[in-house]
């Protein structure tokens, strides 16, 4: 079946006449249909590349007991996946971080039950994201979490947090309180970092990256799981919660 796609030109004519009430519309239409015929050389080129990329895709990196999913303040698969950027990223940058976190809304699916590809990992995170670091001041973390309450609480790593009238309360960074004097090292992705998802306030703050695509973490974080003979599964620990 050929796809037909109708592109209509509309041109207005209004007299420049005073009181005049007309408006003349003319139309022309153009018909594009999709009659292109396969180039079979194409496809048989592309094909090695096309089965090798597949073969990829396909390959297991791990194996879920209960599969993962995402939701709102807490869940198994955000705290496995802020767990991922802050345990790999002080592996990769060599240094202590204080907080990790993940936009919520860039998480695009979830970890299966059973056996865990790499096209899997490609699904849940699409997007090639940096993981970079910035050093914070304790007031710009309290205002970047207040963000992440406003809008019902991202995956985060390393800190514990109520919500109470949208805002964050009862924050505790490596279980001590939050102190806005002080300076913290945080793992986000390049997006939220540059002020993507309304964290204006991380924008235009240095950051530091060494070019560490997230779902390539993401990938070898799953694999240290498989290395120590345990299933990708974590649980959610009250990281964040709805304060009273």
């Amino acid at each position: 079946m050929r796809n037909i796609f109708l592109i209509y030109v509309l041109s207005l004519s209004i007299p420049n006449v005073s009181g005049a009430q007309g408006i003349i519309i003319n139309y022309k239409d153009y018909k594009i249909e999709n009659n292109r015929k396969t180039d079979s050389v194409f496809v048989q080129f592309l094909a090695p590349y096309a089965d090798s990329i597949h073969h990829s895709m396909q390959m297991v990196i791990g194996f879920s007991l209960n599969g993962m999913t995402k939701k709102q303040p807490e869940s198994n698969l955000g705290n496995f996946m802020a767990d991922c950027m802050k345990q790999m990223a002080e592996r990769k940058f060599n240094k202590k971080i204080d907080a990790a976190f993940v936009n919520y809304g860039g998480i695009r699916n979830y970890i299966p039950k059973g056996d865990v590809t790499i096209g899997a990992m490609f699904e849940l995170m699409p997007f090639d994201n940096l993981i970079v670091l910035q050093e914070i001041s304790g007031k710009i973390l309290q205002q970047f979490l207040n963000k992440t309450a406003e809008k019902g609480g991202w995956p985060l790593s390393g800190i514990t947090m109520g919500i109470k009238d949208k805002k964050a309360v009862n924050v505790l960074v490596n279980n001590k309180p939050l102190d806005e004097s002080a300076t913290y090292i945080i793992a986000n992705s390049d997006y939220i970092a540059n002020g993507g998802d309304d964290c204006m306030m991380l924008k235009g703050i240095k950051t530091e990256s060494l070019g560490y695509i997230f779902r390539d973490a993401l990938i070898e974080y799953a694999m240290l799981f498989t290395q120590q003979s345990k299933s990708i599964d974590v649980k959610t620990e009250n990281r964040i919660v709805y304060a009273n």
